[in-house]
């Protein structure tokens, strides 16, 4: 007989059942069941082809309340799904089917049927299904938490008006590149889910504007992290919005928002002290006065991007670097592309013990010699930048221009 790869005679076959029978006899079901609780997919699998008894523990729904099938996402049909729910029922909370492309509206249906008692749902990825997936979840998965529908780019507005009337405790949600979300499906969102804690926008690029944060402003309260990157139709009323009404706002990301300026940040900053993370690269409107607010106003700041923010200068950073912010908390700073930022900078960055690590990538002006003075203050920095090697002067005479030393190599 083949076990585990290798031939057995009669004799062992016995007696490693015999061994297997003995640990069914001398340990408690329960206490099987609990071991079998902390194993993964493949392991629960496998603990199921060992015996019939074994089969029947590691198949016991209580084992399938956390699963997670993005490493098999290729193999994953709509019938493994829908033949998973009737096996968990009730028991499964927590679900992951990021990437399983195949999986459709008539699965999900018949999941939140069986699962009613889920709380955490990434299906990001999952192209094929439609608002008829969110339809279903805000019929009978009324207990949901944590939705991502990050790339499900056949979502329209009406999935969210699903979820606002069904899903009232929900707490994270992902509509991240689903472009046909507009205004009205955030409206609607802001309307039901009053308890939304994070709201991942990022590329809907064209349709979500300053009413719609304007809305979940004014509707969810609670809301700590914000990620619009991308939706280049915002302006300074999004800020202001969020100044009146999302006070616990923690991490805000505005990456490609160019129509931000100083007086967004500004109230912004004087109404939301809790913020810890915020990127605003590419906003390229800001000057040294958001700085100054920020290092006013948000003593907790550990993570700033200001990379491409071509207008700040070493003024902007002294002010953050004697902020609030900078001696115990301020841990991560991107300065890439801010061509006016010079020496000086990293001299007032010296008094800020906490940072781990600072982007330099494209400052002109900042020497090796800076960065030697820096790390000796602060030796456990982690220092990226690059220097580009200098482009000789063309030749006099009107000869043929000289080439830089890189192109020399290559």
């Amino acid at each position: 007989m083949m076990m585990n790869g290798s031939v057995r005679s009669r004799s062992e076959v016995s007696e490693y059942m015999e061994e297997e029978s003995l640990i069914c006899k001398r340990l408690p079901k329960e206490l099987i069941l609990r071991i079998f609780s902390h194993l993964d997919v493949v392991s629960l699998c496998r603990c199921g082809q060992v015996s019939k008894a074994w089969n029947i523990l590691a198949l016991d729904g209580s084992n399938w309340q956390r699963v997670d099938l993005f490493d098999f996402q290729v193999d994953i049909e709509s019938s493994v799904v829908e033949h998973l729910s009737r096996r968990c029922g009730g028991f499964l909370r927590q679900l992951s089917l990021r990437g399983c492309q195949s999986v459709q509206d008539r699965a999900l249906e018949i999941f939140a049927q069986n699962c009613r008692n889920i709380e955490s749902l990434c299906l990001a990825g999952c192209k094929k299904i439609t608002n008829g997936t969110c339809n279903s979840l805000g019929k009978f998965s009324h207990k949901l938490l944590w939705l991502d529908l990050g790339s499900c780019s056949l979502i329209t507005d009406n999935a969210l008006k699903a979820l606002s009337d069904g899903c009232p405790l929900l707490e994270y949600l992902s509509i991240a590149w689903c472009d046909q979300i507009t205004e009205n499906g955030i409206e609607a969102l802001a309307r039901g889910c009053n308890k939304l804690q994070v709201l991942i926008a990022k590329g809907c690029i064209l349709n979500i504007t300053d009413d719609g944060i304007r809305h979940i402003s004014s509707g969810c309260h609670l809301l700590e992290s914000l990620c619009v990157s991308g939706c280049t139709h915002l302006t300074d009323g999004t800020l202001v919005a969020l100044g009146a009404g999302c006070y616990q706002l923690r991490t805000l990301e505005l990456a490609g928002c160019s129509q931000f300026t100083d007086n967004g940040f500004m109230v912004l900053a004087r109404n939301c002290h809790h913020l810890e993370r915020m990127d605003l690269e590419e906003c390229v409107l800001i000057t040294d006065a958001t700085l100054g607010h920020l290092a006013a106003h948000c003593p907790w700041l550990s993570k700033l991007s200001l990379s491409h923010c071509e207008l700040i200068t070493d003024e902007g950073i002294r002010q953050l670097g004697t902020g609030a912010c900078a001696p115990e908390h301020l841990e991560v700073l991107e300065l890439d592309n801010c061509p006016l930022i010079t020496d000086a900078s990293l001299e007032h960055l010296m008094g800020c013990q906490s940072l781990e690590r600072i982007e330099l990538y494209d400052c002109q002006l900042i020497t090796r010699a800076g960065i030697r003075r820096l790390r000796a203050q602060l030796p456990n920095i982690k220092v990226h930048a690059y220097f580009a090697p200098v482009t000789p002067p063309p030749s006099v005479g009107g000869g043929r221009q000289r080439y830089c030393r890189c192109c020399v190599i290559l």
